[in-house]
């Protein structure tokens, strides 16, 4: 049977890449988190002086320039899809409040986001693949044979996210505040002028707000059945 190619997108801390994943391993495909990449160039960009995490304004001549020096990989250790930038794992680092603040502007620069798709589309020519990120099925993978755009209301994308944070032993942040960074990361992915966050029109929307996780994972993969001809 011949592999489809799956395209995730859709908001902030919804859920889909743990949904893409599940899916990814039920079908024994290839997962990619594309969000990840954004977040492991933006920790480059702080760590090496390039972006102030306050201000957010970025030396981007120098991190285009720098671009060519950064390599981004992608490993299954333990269960889990782990992000190593430089031969360095940074998952943990990349997760942190310090790099989610600061991804959106660094995302939504064209250079960065021709450079990182050219990379997922040559990583997903052959298909049987499950990507995720903000222009998966409008971008990267307009002729995915199945796409899904994947949403929840802000409050319970934050309460989700927060308890993320606090088992990770991040305790200095409010609910107020994780939900007012995922309005704005909102905001910027759906107004930023290249590739912006957009449901395509023949994606499936999956709105989680109130869904349990065996039930998205179930309703996915009749989805994934469906567009596999099953």
């Amino acid at each position: 049977m011949k592999k489809i190619t799956i395209a995730f997108d859709g908001h902030s801390s919804c859920g889909k890449s743990t949904m893409a994943k599940k899916l990814a391993e039920e079908l024994g495909y290839l997962y990619v988190d594309t969000g990840a990449m954004y977040r492991a160039v933006t920790l480059y960009a702080l760590q090496q002086g390039l972006m102030d995490a306050t201000s957010k304004q970025i030396n981007e001549a120098a991190l285009q320039e720098a671009l060519g020096q950064i390599q981004i990989t992608q490993k299954q250790e333990g269960g889990k899809v782990k992000t190593y930038l430089n031969g360095v794992c940074v998952e943990d680092e990349i997760r942190q409040m310090r790099v989610s603040s600061c991804v959106s502007p660094i995302a939504a620069l064209g250079f960065v986001r021709r450079q990182l798709v050219a990379f997922q589309q040559a990583m997903g020519k052959e298909g049987g693949i499950v990507m995720d990120g903000r222009d998966i099925g409008t971008v990267v993978f307009p002729n995915a044979e199945l796409k899904v755009f994947v949403t929840a209301s802000s409050k319970v994308r934050a309460q989700r996210r927060l308890l993320e944070l606090q088992a990770k032993g991040d305790t200095s942040l409010t609910l107020e505040e994780v939900q007012r960074n995922i309005e704005e990361r909102d905001y910027i992915d759906s107004h930023r002028e290249v590739t912006p966050l957009v449901q395509a029109p023949d994606a499936k929307l999956l709105d989680n707000s109130e869904m349990t996780i065996p039930e998205q994972n179930a309703l996915v993969l009749q989805w994934a059945k469906e567009a596999m001809g099953e």
